[in-house]
């Protein structure tokens, strides 16, 4: 018997196979859209994914302004921080966060889908999102990903 046909093979940096993927958010639901960029980012998608290396996609996220919220999300719920002073809390909703940049709605979301430790905050590199349809990256000639959620 060969003893050697049955090993796991683990991947690493060298071995990871990374591509780039285009999503178009337009008319998808925030919470649907973002674990399924969080699950392309981390490379759970792939059959060599490996928990402790990044080896998932980049992944490029368009027309961030035309997310929906499902109920009364956009009004109801609630982003809070703190500044670490006393009395420093400070909540915002979705609403008063599109009006500043509707980027940061897809990029929170997707940042609280992913692990919060070092290789979280690289994964979190992978992820580039543009309010309109154009982007900087047609040089990567990235794949069009449709999501039916």
């Amino acid at each position: 018997m060969d003893t050697l046909s049955y090993k796991t093979v683990s991947a690493n940096k060298a071995t990871v196979d990374k591509q780039w993927i285009l999503i178009d958010a337009k008319d998808q639901v925030l919470g649907r859209l973002s674990s399924e960029v969080a699950k392309r980012i981390r490379g759970k998608h792939k059959p060599s994914f490996t928990p402790h290396v990044d080896c998932g996609d980049n992944v490029i996220v368009i027309n961030s302004d035309h997310i929906k919220l499902t109920g009364n999300k956009w009004t109801d719920k609630v982003y809070v921080r703190h500044s670490g002073y006393p009395g420093g809390q400070k909540t915002t909703t979705p609403k008063q966060l599109m009006a500043k940049s509707s980027t940061k709605i897809v990029e929170k979301a997707v940042r609280g889908m992913l692990p919060k430790n070092r290789l979280g905050r690289a994964l979190f590199g992978n992820l580039y999102v543009y309010e309109g349809a154009e982007h900087p990256h047609e040089a990567q000639q990235p794949t069009t990903v449709n999501i039916q959620v």
